[in-house]
């Protein structure tokens, strides 16, 4: 096959100098994947599966455990640092658990390549990881509804939390404003406000693909704020 744009979303040990590598695509979504070389010192393989390192690859293998056939630099890593490490490390974590094999994403793998470039930039960051989110809800049909349980519309002045089951919404009293969901519903994330409401929103829609083992990426987060606390 000819070389495909990937990203290296989990790498670890292999047998004895190989890596089991986990690749978001261009073209077939997430692929699972044997890397040669990929643990020993030194080598170019190694060198090159970095986190957040644009590449070319191309594999063989007709069983969802492929074996890389090439493995070359097509950019320059993106240089994450605090935060924006974390937030990297945070859409990896997802990426890897959410996409299932070979599923094209083509739109998943568009709004990460814009997120590692908003990630250096504080300002940019929270807006380009719900992009990213949404493109992952909406590659497993798993984005909200906008709407009640049974299809009616929210009103403004009255609170809702969102319900997985139905991925809709219902009336809670600690839960956020109709006002605030429709602004949602409407994709412009811009104002001033919607900030928290589209962060608990994003995390209520993922947490049942996700589970319930926490994500380390989380609690690197959580830890880096506690710090910056004292």
């Amino acid at each position: 096959m000819s070389a495909e744009p990937a990203f290296l979303l989990h790498r670890r040990p292999y047998r004895e100098t190989s890596a089991l590598v986990d690749l978001l695509t261009l073209n077939h979504g997430r692929i699972r994947a044997v890397a040669h070389g990929g643990q020993r010192p030194g080598s170019k393989s190694r060198q090159r599966l970095q986190p957040f390192t644009p590449l070319f690859v191309s594999w063989r293998g007709e069983r969802e455990l492929k074996r890389l056939t090439l493995m070359e630099s097509r950019g320059q890593t993106a240089l994450l640092a605090g935060e924006g490490l974390l937030c990297g490390l945070y859409a990896n974590e997802i990426a890897t658990r959410l996409l299932p094999l070979e599923l094209a994403a083509p739109e998943v793998f568009a709004f990460y390549s814009a997120l590692l470039e908003a990630l250096p930039t504080p300002a940019d960051r929270a807006l380009a990881l719900r992009r990213f989110e949404w493109a992952l809800l909406e590659t497993l049909e798993a984005t909200p509804r906008f709407c009640t349980y049974d299809g009616a519309a929210l009103d403004p002045q009255t609170r809702y939390r969102f319900d997985a089951a139905n991925r809709a919404f219902v009336p809670a009293e600690q839960g956020i404003e109709g006002r605030t969901l429709r602004y949602i519903d409407q994709g412009d994330w811009q104002p001033v406000g919607l900030a928290s409401a589209l962060k608990a929103v994003m995390r209520a829609a993922l947490a049942p693909h996700l589970g319930a083992t926490a994500l380390r990426s989380r609690e690197l987060m959580l830890d880096l704020a506690r710090r910056r606390q004292r």
